[in-house]
This record gives C-alpha cells, sequence and structure tokens, in this order.
C-alpha cells in the first residue's frame, strides 16, 4: 500500500484531481484488471478517489473537503479514443502490450462495450462523462 507522506513537516496543504472508482476511468482499471491483475497487495489507484479511503490514508491529523466532479472525454469517434488510449495511456497500452492476440480482441471488445455504455454522444463522436474526486487536504493546526 502506498501510504501519504509523513504530515509532521512544514506542508501544510495538498490539492488531488483523483477519479472515483465508481466513475469511467476507475470502470475502465476494473477492466484493465480482468485482464491484467494487480501485484499482489496492490490497490486500484481509484481508491484515492475514495473520501473514505483518503480518511483512513491520512488518519485524524488532517482535515480533508472533498467535492465529486465530472470531467468530459470528448473524441472523434470510439475508435478514436481507443486509437490514442492504446498508444499514450500507460495502463491501456500496458495492457494490450501483456496480454494474447486473442485475449487483446476481446479486451478491444470489453473496451468499446464500456464506451458504448458510457457515450451520451449521439451523433458518432465520443463524450464519455467522469467523474474524479476533487480533494483539499489540510494539516490540523
Amino acid at each position: 500500500e502506498i501510504r501519504p507522506r509523513d504530515w509532521s513537516s512544514d506542508v501544510c496543504s495538498s490539492d488531488l484531481a483523483n477519479w472515483t472508482p465508481e466513475g469511467f476511468i476507475g470502470q475502465l482499471f476494473k477492466l484493465i484488471g480482468k485482464y491484467v491483475p494487480p501485484a499482489p497487495g496492490m490497490k486500484s489507484p481509484a481508491m484515492w478517489g475514495s473520501h473514505t479511503h483518503l480518511e483512513a490514508l491520512f488518519g485524524s491529523k488532517v482535515s480533508i473537503a472533498a467535492e465529486k466532479k465530472h470531467f468530459n472525454f470528448r473524441y472523434k469517434s470510439p475508435e478514436h479514443w481507443l486509437k490514442i488510449f492504446r498508444t499514450y495511456y500507460g495502463p491501456v497500452l500496458k495492457t494490450f502490450q501483456a496480454v494474447d492476440p486473442t485475449e487483446r480482441a476481446s479486451f478491444e471488445r470489453d473496451i468499446h462495450a464500456l464506451l458504448d455504455e458510457l457515450n451520451v454522444a449521439k451523433d458518432g463522436t465520443l463524450v464519455v462523462p467522469s467523474e474524479y474526486l476533487e480533494v483539499v487536504i489540510t494539516k490540523k493546526r
């Protein structure tokens, strides 16, 4: 488990924007986990988008203000999104590299199913709202 830095330092606050487990990227991480399981003991990075998880990590020496917000992924098409993420987004790129060709085709179908489920555009483009948690963590004095 990754632990936050020692809050006994002079740092007074940190601002974070973390994908939530329930949002699009959190669902994408779950999908990736079907094909490439995380290392033993590792938790999804989307857990940082959970207020409860942050409270457990940082403890009582801080106050946590958090607000759920949305970012819209906008691409020319679902295929365009996949091309960009398959080329540049580490978790998707590495999953395609790690699985055999049969699994690659299955992974691609599953990604398209997720994109189709969440796409709010009706014109062939892709607009997928993705929830994130905007967080300000302040050291209590």
